[in-house]
């Protein structure tokens, strides 16, 4: 039975295939017309269009490699990225869609003063935020970044009650406040939308015990704004509705199984810019209740590092920061895993060098292979308790050598 998303999807890759001419290139290279993709299901068919690659095609055709259905004059800004990689700003439907249901259940809203913190030069983020804030209603400090005495006077003057920015900023203004002297009940942040860097579970403790303000931890890009959220200082980050977003392999393009990692892969529905099984070279964990029958509000993601920094162990990929969430309660100082290849096999042994000596290391051996095996899904075939490691030492050593 057909459903209205898988509809909309056909309908949307038909019609970007037609009006965009990178599209319809990217398609025909891959031997793909829309007649092949009749719904969700058929997305894996499509190549997963990398930034890298996207960077490829606005230098074959500039500006906007073909993917622009729209005239220039249709596009409000125009963004830029490392890369180079120019972004334009047209059409905010999909945004909005995605979006404004999460800064209203962030707390923003009419009677919200917010302080904008997030940078408004060249990328997308400062007026992407500013924009979507107009939109709940809310009034706008648009501070960008940095000047952190002007950023504490203006939010005492306004009493601001939300913030948009890294936690980590927060943490400095809130700091600076009491640098200034300003008195704790001068301060009337309630509401705190943080993005762009990890939040520390003692950061985020700090933030809700001692200043008393609700976060919520969002997950965005500049390509494809955001993409997911939590409220309750889990790892998880809950999918929001509006763009499709899968994990797939990144040999394969095939949506990985639930409690495997692969890369972040985004389509967002804007006519005027499709960008479709997009990359975000995100790596994440893939975390589905009920595989083929959940809505993709009720699935979420465990984000753990970037595609390049992970290696690839008997078909699963492992990420460092998987390794290090796995070691995270045991007395570990330093650690480094080796993959080898012994004959037709991947074989893969963790070094450790412990903080404290320990009673029984042969049974703390058992717990972090335990905790391994539950995190990064591939068993250990050894682990090594060494003295130290050299300075600099790399998380993850690949000596397999294909021949």
């Amino acid at each position: 039975m057909t459903s209205e998303l898988d509809k909309r999807v056909a309908s949307f890759i038909a019609r970007a295939y037609e009006q965009s001419a990178g599209v319809r290139r990217w398609f025909d290279q891959a031997g793909i017309t829309p007649a092949d993709i009749q719904g969700v299901a058929d997305l894996d068919k499509i190549p997963v269009l990398t930034k890298d690659k996207m960077v490829e095609l606005q230098a074959a055709d500039p500006p906007f490699g073909g993917f622009l259905t729209v005239p220039i004059t249709k596009v409000s800004h125009i963004f830029f990225s490392p890369g180079p990689l120019y972004e334009p700003a047209v059409d905010e439907t999909s945004l909005m869609e995605t979006a404004a249901p999460l800064f209203r259940l962030a707390g923003f809203g009419p009677e919200s003063v917010v302080m904008n913190t997030l940078s408004y030069h060249l990328v997308p983020a400062g007026l992407m935020v500013d924009r979507v804030l107009q939109h709940v209603g809310a009034t706008v400090l648009p501070l960008g970044v940095g000047n952190a005495d002007l950023q504490v006077k203006m939010m005492v003057d306004f009493k601001a009650t939300g913030y948009v920015g890294t936690p980590s900023w927060l943490m400095n203004l809130l700091k600076k406040a009491e640098e200034m002297g300003v008195p704790r009940e001068a301060i009337h942040l309630r509401h705190a939308l943080v993005t762009a860097e990890p939040l520390p579970p003692s950061l985020r403790a700090t933030l809700v015990d001692e200043y008393g303000i609700q976060v919520t931890n969002a997950y965005a890009t500049a390509e494809l704004g955001f993409l997911a959220y939590d409220q309750e200082g889990q790892m998880a980050l809950r999918l929001l509705e509006g763009p499709i977003i899968q994990v797939v392999d990144r040999d394969t393009g095939k949506t990985v199984a639930p409690g495997d990692a692969g890369e972040v892969v985004v389509t967002v529905f804007n006519p005027a810019y499709p960008l479709i099984r997009f990359g975000t070279g995100d790596m994440a964990v893939n975390v589905d209740p009920a595989p083929g029958k959940s809505r993709q509000s009720e699935r979420a993601i465990i984000l753990v590092g970037r595609v390049g920094d992970a290696v690839k162990v008997r078909g699963m990929f492992v990420h460092p920061n998987q390794i290090r969430f796995a070691l995270s309660r045991f007395p570990v100082a330093a650690h480094q895993a080796v993959v080898r290849r012994l004959e037709f096999r991947d074989a893969w042994v963790l070094r450790v060098v412990l903080a404290e000596e320990v009673a029984d290391r042969d049974a703390l051996a058992e717990q972090i292979k335990a905790a391994i095996r539950e995190v990064c899904r591939v068993r250990l075939d050894g682990l090594e308790f060494v003295d130290s490691l050299p300075e600099g030492a790399p998380p993850i050593v690949d000596e397999r050598e294909w021949k």
